[in-house]
């Protein structure tokens, strides 16, 4: 006996190309009454996936939604659940008709050439925009157009947008204002195109077609694949063409980003999208989607091309970087009880995941592609610190011993309404926790002031906070209300914005306050830096930074080539120079070159010091 339910589908106008098509897919189930067989059919339009499975009859559960406003409910209670699909299957695609592309791939396929035309890129935001500039890039490069750093010769105009804050999304809405005037002056009636790309693009997609008529494209964070088409579009019907729509599985993996400064030693790689925390004040989710990781093989292989191209560090990113999971990989990680894959202390609002490849397996892996290639990560999440990953940065030597550890607030009251999933008590556990594994560890922070309901007790938690962890740097913001979130929906913005900036004054104040001391022990010490830039605004000056991340200024000359040569070298961009700590400013330090190094024979350096001292002493 076969049993056959069919879900109704919704019809909804494509928003880039104006057809009517079916966005929602129907479902067919088939059992046969001994519960051995199952077989699951998604259908869209033309396109078919069918997965098999077995299913014991005890688990035969299915959970529906009718789409039709007519649609008649059916008892669905001895159908399989999609759970026991997804987890219990390989699956296969079968019969798959491709006589009827969809709208959105039809004309992507066969694109017309752009002929040469330029585009030029504007990044506005944090390193993951940078990197989906990038990724944009890579796409447009392969499709034909050639990139420019001259706005006034540009054909396009992509801005790469940032939606975490209203400041972030005014500088936008005053740079379309420039770009309106500009595209009226151009030599070329209707040129150029005005992408806007990103965040911004998601959040606010309509209200920018509708406010601003210069802007020609509106492209999502996870339709930049679709970038050529819209360009196509949006040059052949002079519409505004638009792709938001966020993806549960796109990571852009089989993309090699082009890197926009080719002379930099730094690259990005982005190991996942999205996030799942879903806390109160945060539009991430929204405007990013759900969390999905990048399969570890495609990440291994990039960061192998950046060595090969001699990338001396490479910063691994994320929305919440440290709660990479490959579930595409079988191997398990040696720790994965629910209590091992969070912070102690630290819960979530969501079902953790479990199985595959967690950020500890990563670090590891991918410190082991090149010794001598520095790794940094971007952004975490305090409660995706379990000891493993704590380890694994201990013990490997060219994992930077730098760790950004969002407080956001220093008050448990707070932190409970942002949803953050922890106590202030635990917070400083885990900050307990790192410095006792990770010694000489640099910190840095976010913190939110003004937040829905903060008292005048509440802040002071939060500059108390600063105090107790002294952190060597920090990105200090006063709240402003996101739509879509918890926030926005549930909670009153009810501190006055007078009061929100004189908390965040004095919040900066007691961070200024603490830097002097939190730098003076590093005044006389030599460490190891990777020298960046050999132009600054001081003459014969070259820039690096530290194993932590801090700024360091040193003077242009030849240095000798190792700790123990006679012989001198003259010091490039991407070379490891041992610096002798001499001052330091606000967020930056001056130095004394003393030799060419490397990250291994500097830390064997630092281990032959250090057991001299104590023979000293002794």
């Amino acid at each position: 006996m076969t049993l056959k339910i069919k879900t109704f589908s919704i019809f909804r106008k494509h928003a880039a190309c104006g057809k009517t098509q079916r966005r929602a897919f129907s479902t067919l189930v088939r059992s046969n009454l001994d519960g051995k067989t199952s077989s699951f059919c998604c259908i869209r339009g033309k396109h078919i996936t069918q997965t098999e499975c077995s299913i014991s009859s005890n688990s035969l559960r299915f959970w529906t939604r009718t789409f039709s406003s007519g649609a008649k409910k059916v008892d669905l209670s001895h159908v399989p659940d999609i759970k026991d699909f997804i987890k219990s299957s390989q699956p296969r695609i079968e019969h798959v008709n491709l006589d009827e592309a969809p709208p959105y791939l039809e004309n992507a396929v066969y694109a017309t050439p752009p002929n040469g035309k330029t585009v030029y890129f504007e990044m506005y935001g944090c390193q993951m925009n940078v990197n989906d500039g990038e990724y944009a890039w890579a796409i447009l490069k392969k499709a034909g157009y050639k990139k420019t750093t001259d706005i006034n010769t540009a054909d396009v105009i992509m801005l790469v947008t940032c939606s975490i804050r209203e400041k972030a999304e005014d500088k936008i809405w005053n740079r379309l204002k420039q770009l309106k005037t500009h595209k009226q002056n151009y030599h070329t009636p209707g040129y150029p195109k005005i992408g806007i790309l990103g965040c911004m693009a998601e959040r606010l997609k309509k209200k920018i077609v509708e406010k601003e008529k210069a802007v020609d494209i509106v492209a999502g964070p996870d339709a930049y694949r679709d970038l050529p088409r819209l360009l196509e579009q949006a040059t052949t019907d002079s519409t505004t063409a638009i792709n938001t729509m966020l993806s549960v599985d796109e990571t852009y993996a089989d993309i090699m980003p082009v890197r926009f400064d080719q002379d930099s030693k730094t690259a990005f790689v982005s190991i996942m999208r999205g996030c799942d925390n879903m806390c109160s004040y945060c539009i991430v989710p929204f405007t990013r989607g759900r969390e999905r990781s990048r399969p570890v093989t495609s990440i291994l292989e990039e960061i192998r091309i950046l060595s090969d191209q001699g990338i001396k560090q490479v910063n691994l990113l994320g929305q919440n970087v440290n709660s990479y999971r490959d579930l595409s990989e079988t191997q398990h990680s040696a720790v994965d009880a629910i209590a091992g894959n969070m912070s102690r202390g630290f819960k979530t609002i969501y079902k953790p995941k479990h199985g595959g490849l967690r950020f500890a397996d990563l670090l590891d892996r991918v410190s082991q592609v090149d010794p001598e290639m520095r790794i940094r990560f971007i952004s975490p999440h305090p409660k995706d610190f379990p000891d493993e990953v704590l380890q694994i940065i201990s013990e490997r030597e060219n994992i930077c011993k730098q760790i950004h550890l969002p407080a956001q607030s220093g008050s448990s009251n707070v932190l409970n309404l942002m949803r953050r999933g922890h106590t202030r008590e635990d917070y400083l556990n885990l900050v307990d926790r790192i410095r006792t594994l990770i010694p000489n560890v640099v910190l840095s922070t976010d913190i939110i002031s003004g937040f829905c309901g903060e008292t005048d007790s509440d802040h002071e938690d939060t500059l108390s906070l600063m105090s107790l962890v002294k952190y060597e740097y920090a990105f200090l913001f006063k709240y402003s209300i996101r739509q879509k979130t918890h926030a926005y929906h549930k909670m009153n913005d009810d501190v006055p914005e007078e009061i929100k900036s004189q908390r965040l004054q004095e919040v900066i104040k007691v961070y200024q306050d603490v830097l002097p001391t939190v730098h003076q022990k590093t005044v006389g010490k030599t460490l190891l830096v990777l020298v960046e830039k050999d132009k600054t605004k001081v003459p014969n000056t070259l820039q690096g930074r530290t194993d932590g991340n801090v700024k360091v200024f040193i003077p242009n000359y030849d240095v000798a080539s190792s700790v123990t040569s006679q012989s001198t070298k003259t010091i490039c961009t991407g070379d490891y120079i041992a610096v002798k700590v001499t001052s330091y400013k606000p967020n930056s330090y001056r130095g004394i070159p003393l030799y060419h190094s490397s990250v291994r024979s500097f830390r064997m350096d630092e281990q032959k010091r250090r057991s001299e001292n104590i023979k000293s002493a002794a």
